[in-house]
């Protein structure tokens, strides 16, 4: 009985052993820079309260940037959104909700999607510049929701975007 106590003891030592050694032998030192990334993404470290607010005026002039862009472009840009977010009528949630119809819809709304309790509790509806605010940055517009998307910074993306998920819908909304 005491040589098979022995064994086991023996054996996990022995593996333990290995396994310390093992980690001392391959070591890989963690990259500075991410594998993955993203095209057109930036990340920014900190942001100051003029930049705070430079992104409240842009998300209140969203309207008059619609004239300057399409939803073409739009569409070009979803791309982006495609990974996690499907737009097409009927289309299935991915890892994020179907956005037909998105736009002028109560957040947290598709009955078939397990939103997070923070976007549940949002309960705002997407108006172009609900919107707008939420793409400039969504952790932040919505503290707690399990979006990690970064944002899209440039305005100019933002509108083509809203303009492109406006026409993906069977009541778009009118854009005076």
């Amino acid at each position: 009985m005491n040589k098979i106590i022995v064994s086991i003891a023996f054996a996990l030592i022995l593996i333990l052993a290995i396994n310390k050694i093992t980690d001392s032998i391959y070591y890989v030192k963690k990259p500075e820079k991410s594998v993955y990334q993203v095209d057109g993404l930036t990340t920014i470290a900190k942001t100051s309260s003029t930049e705070t607010n430079s992104g409240n005026e842009e998300s209140k002039s969203i309207m008059a940037l619609f004239a300057s862009t399409s939803s073409s472009d739009g569409a070009k840009i979803f791309k982006k959104c495609a990974a996690c977010h499907s737009i097409a009528q009927g289309g299935d949630n991915k890892i994020g909700p179907a956005l037909w119809g998105v736009i002028g819809r109560k957040a947290g709304s598709v009955s078939d999607y397990k939103y997070s309790k923070a976007m549940t509790a949002h309960g705002k509806l997407w108006s172009f510049e609900e919107m707008n605010s939420f793409l400039i940055k969504p952790k932040e517009w919505v503290k707690g929701t399990k979006m990690s998307f970064a944002g899209l910074k440039n305005a100019k993306e933002r509108a083509s975007v809203i303009l492109y998920m406006n026409e993906n819908s069977d009541n778009p909304l009118p854009l005076n």
